[in-house]
């Protein structure tokens, strides 16, 4: 098993904390947002672990990881930057990281140990978070349900209430060659530019629209958070690293 860490964005909503460095190396709780990711990583048994980089690139040269670039960082989506280490997704299955979370070992041993094509891992404790990083959960929160086989069933939609969501996708997932191979098909149907503007929940959401593959869900309930602005860091602080 492999993983591959997508870190081409800026994050420019980091304002000066990201003017000289990459997002992923953000501090939270002293220690950076990578090296966070690193060690829940390796923990969970992978040591082949990949960095897609992009702005800042320089900044993590001396680490020793595999690396991708993606040039067109500023141009494109969070897909299209995963599409450049489609190397290894068409190898062997590959646990994808976004770089600006942090989560614990136990989020990534489950994908691990998927038989599913395609799984992603999700905060089933959701709402207590969202409460305390928005005034109003509903305006950043995006549906998600799964049935009882513990397949997805929706994701990525406006809600109009907390019963539409089941839980929160968290920005880890895994592919198999399989499930790649599909977004490799999809990519040929779409035009450039639609390519290039697909983040992620939109690729599962089509994924879902097409049937193909079934999307297995990993619940999750240890610490984790996203880091989307400096009040983040400050949260995350007072609830995990006091």
């Amino acid at each position: 098993m492999k993983a591959i860490i997508l870190a081409a964005g800026r994050g420019s909503r980091m304002g000066a904390l990201t003017a000289e460095q990459p997002k992923c190396l953000v501090k939270v709780g002293g220690v950076a947002l990578l090296d966070r990711q690193l060690q829940a990583l390796r923990e969970a048994g992978i040591d082949d672990i990949a960095v897609v980089t992009g702005y800042q690139q320089q900044a993590l040269a001396e680490r020793p990881l595999h690396f991708f670039h993606n040039p067109r960082w500023a141009e494109t989506n969070m897909v299209a930057s995963l599409a450049c280490a489609a190397s290894w997704l068409r190898q062997q299955p590959c646990v994808v990281s976004y770089s600006d979370i942090f989560y614990t070992s136990n989020a990534v041993r489950p994908l691990i140990d998927s038989n599913a094509e395609l799984a992603i891992t999700f905060d089933q404790n959701w709402l207590s978070l969202w409460q305390q990083r928005f005034a109003d959960p509903l305006s950043d929160a995006e549906t998600f349900s799964y049935d009882r086989h513990q397949r997805l069933l929706t994701i990525g939609g406006r809600a109009a209430s907390t019963a539409e969501i089941r839980g929160q996708y968290m920005g880890l997932l895994r592919f198999t060659p399989a499930s790649w191979a599909v977004v490799e098909r999809l990519q040929q149907q779409l035009d450039g530019a639609s390519w290039d503007r697909l983040d992620m929940t939109a690729l599962l959401k089509r994924l879902l629209q097409q049937g193909e593959p079934a999307i297995t869900v990993c619940p999750y309930a240890d610490p984790w958070g996203e880091v989307d602005a400096e009040s983040d860091l400050a949260l995350y602080q007072r609830l995990f690293f006091s």
